[in-house]
C-alpha cells in the first residue's frame, strides 16, 4: 500500500465502518466487535505512516481541485502525524472502554453512538492530513456536527440545552471568524496550502496581521479560549465516552492542533516573533491558564472539575504557539499527546466511579479509593501527568513550555506555568486523598460478597466494587501510556523537530 493510500483509507476506513455499524443495529455484540476492529485497523493504518513521515517524507493525494491552486487535498507531515496517532490509537482504547460503560450503564441509543464515534475520528483524520487550510476547515466543521448527536446523546432538556450552547458557539465562531480569516489569507496571498516559514510571510504585516491573527483563534472555537470556552463545561451532560472523545481524543485536540497549523505553517513562527503582534495572544491564554484552574477548584461534580481542567491545559499549547519559538512549537506539539493521555484516563476513571459507585460529586467520595482500588490509583497516575511531576508524560512537555517562556525571557509566563502546576496539585490530589484516607461516609453501604465477576456490571471481591474489566482495561492501558510516554518523549521530540525548525 502506498503512503497517499494509506492516507485515503485512513480517513475512510471510520466511514465504511460506520456503515457497517448502522446494518447491524439488531446485533450488539456483532456490531461491538465491527467497532474494535475498525479502531484496530485504523490504528494499525497510521501507525504503518510513521516510518515513511519521520524519514521525510509526506504522503498524501488530492481528492478535487475546486479553483486553480486551491484543492481539498491531503499531506502528512510530522504534526498532523502526531495527531493521528493520539487519536487512532486512543480511538481502540476507548472502544474497549465503551463496550464496558455502555453496557453497564444499560444506555439507548448506543448504535448511534458508535456510528456518530466513527464519524468525528475520520474528521478527526481528515484534519490531521489535511494540506491546506480549506481541507482542515471543512473537515473542522463535519466534526463539529457529528458530534453534536453525542453530546444531546441522552436527549434530556439539559443536554438538548447543551447541545444548543455547543453547536452554537463552534458553528458561530469558525463562520464569523475562521471563515473570514481563511477567504482574507487566499486574498492576501493567493494560496492556503501549508507552507514551512507561514504563507503570510511578506505578504501582510502591522495590524493587518495582529487583526488575522484574532481572527484565526477566536475563530477555533474548539481550542476553547476565554471567554469563548463555555461549550466545552456545558458538554459535560454527555455520557463519560463522550467527554473523553471531546477532551482527549478528537475535539480540543483538533482545536489545538489546528492552532499550531495556523502558527507554524501559515503566519510562520519568525514573522510573529519579528512583529509581536501576538502578545495579546500570550496574555489571553495566559488568563485562561490561570482562571480556568480557579474555576476548576470551586466544582465539586468531577466532570465539572476536569472540564475546567481541560480548558486550562489547552491554553498551555496555545501559549506556547504565542511564544512563537522552536521550544514552545515542541512543548506545544508534546502536549496534545501528553494532556490526551493524562486526561482520558482522568474522564475514565470519572466514569468508572459513576457505573460501580454511582458518585459524580467529590464531596460524596471518602474512603471509595480502598472500595475502588484500581480506579483510584489509575486517577494517582493521571493526576500526576497533568501535574507534570516525573517519572509522567506531562513533565516533558511542561518542561519545554517553561524553556519556551525562558528562552523568551518573558519571566511572567514562567510564573503562569508554575502556578498552574500548583493550581493542577490543589483540584486533583484532594480527591486522593479522600477517596484513600478518610473514613467512608456513613450513609455508603457496599455488597460484601465472596468472589464474583459480572463482566457487564463489574468486579466484587469482598468489599472491592470495581467498574467492568472492560473500563478495567481501558484504564490500565492509558495509565501506562502516561508512564512511557516519559520514556519515549525523544520520540517525540525528534518527530516535531522539522515542524519546528530545528535541525538535526
Amino acid at each position: 500500500m502506498t503512503g497517499g493510500t494509506a492516507v485515503a483509507f485512513a480517513i475512510g476506513l471510520p466511514i465504511f465502518g460506520m456503515v457497517l455499524i448502522l446494518l447491524n443495529d439488531r446485533y450488539p455484540n456483532l456490531r461491538d466487535a465491527i467497532t474494535l476492529a475498525t479502531s484496530a485497523c485504523l490504528a494499525l493504518i497510521v501507525f504503518g505512516l510513521v516510518p515513511e513521515v519521520t524519514s521525510g517524507g509526506r504522503p498524501g493525494f488530492v481528492l478535487a481541485e475546486i479553483v486553480p491552486g486551491l484543492a481539498i487535498a491531503f499531506e502528512v507531515e510530522p504534526l498532523g502525524m502526531l495527531f493521528a496517532m493520539v487519536a487512532s490509537g486512543l480511538w481502540v482504547v476507548t472502544t474497549f472502554y465503551s463496550i464496558g460503560y455502555m453496557r453497564s450503564h444499560h444506555e439507548e441509543n448506543q448504535t448511534r453512538f458508535y456510528a456518530c464515534f466513527a464519524i468525528a475520528i475520520s474528521s478527526a483524520m481528515g484534519i490531521c492530513f489535511s494540506a491546506n487550510m480549506l481541507t482542515l476547515f471543512i473537515f473542522y466543521e463535519i466534526l463539529t456536527i457529528s458530534t453534536y448527536p453525542l453530546v444531546i446523546h441522552s436527549e434530556t432538556k439539559d443536554a438538548v440545552k447543551a447541545g444548543r450552547t455547543y453547536l452554537g458557539i463552534l458553528i458561530g465562531t469558525s463562520i464569523a471568524f475562521l471563515l473570514m480569516a481563511i477567504i482574507w489569507t487566499w486574498f492576501l496571498t493567493g494560496t492556503l496550502d501549508f507552507t514551512p516559514g507561514g504563507i503570510l510571510k511578506g505578504k501582510a504585516e502591522g495590524p493587518i496581521l495582529g487583526l488575522l491573527l484574532f481572527l484565526y483563534m477566536y475563530g477555533i472555537g474548539k481550542a476553547a479560549l476565554m471567554p469563548i470556552h463555555r461549550w466545552l463545561p456545558a458538554a459535560m451532560v454527555a455520557p463519560t465516552p463522550v467527554s473523553a472523545l471531546l477532551h482527549a481524543v478528537a475535539v480540543v485536540k483538533a482545536g489545538v492542533f489546528t492552532v499550531l497549523k495556523v502558527i507554524v505553517y501559515i503566519f510562520g513562527i519568525d514573522t510573529l516573533a519579528g512583529i509581536g503582534q501576538d502578545d495579546w495572544l500570550m496574555y489571553i491564554a495566559a488568563f485562561t491558564v490561570i482562571v480556568a484552574s480557579c474555576v476548576a477548584l470551586t466544582k465539586d461534580n468531577l466532570k465539572a472539575r476536569l472540564a475546567y481542567s481541560t480548558v486550562s491545559q489547552l491554553s498551555y499549547i496555545v501559549l506556547g504557539a504565542a511564544l512563537a519559538n522552536s521550544i514552545g512549537i515542541i512543548g506545544g506539539g508534546m502536549h496534545i499527546a501528553m494532556h490526551a493521555f493524562g486526561k482520558i484516563t482522568l474522564f475514565f476513571c470519572a466514569g468508572a466511579i459513576l457505573v460501580a459507585s454511582h458518585k459524580t460529586e467529590i464531596s460524596e467520595m471518602d474512603g471509595l479509593g480502598r472500595v475502588m482500588p484500581f480506579t483510584f490509583i489509575a486517577f494517582l497516575i493521571g493526576s500526576l501527568s497533568v501535574i507534570g511531576l516525573p517519572p509522567l508524560g506531562g513533565s516533558w512537555s511542561k518542561w519545554y513550555l517553561m524553556l519556551s517562556a525562558a528562552e523568551a525571557n518573558l519571566i511572567f509566563f514562567m510564573i503562569v506555568f508554575m502556578a498552574s502546576s500548583l493550581l493542577n496539585i490543589a483540584y486533583l490530589m484532594p480527591l486522593v486523598a479522600r477517596g484513600f484516607f478518610l473514613p467512608e461516609r456513613k450513609d455508603d453501604h457496599h455488597d460484601d460478597h465472596h468472589e464474583e465477576v459480572d463482566f457487564w456490571n463489574g468486579v466484587r471481591f469482598g468489599k472491592i466494587k470495581e467498574a467492568p474489566p472492560f473500563c478495567l482495561f481501558a484504564m490500565t492501558i492509558t495509565s501506562a501510556g502516561c508512564i512511557l510516554l516519559f520514556f519515549y518523549a525523544d520520540r517525540i521530540y525528534k518527530m516535531l523537530a522539522p515542524v519546528a525548525g530545528i535541525q538535526g
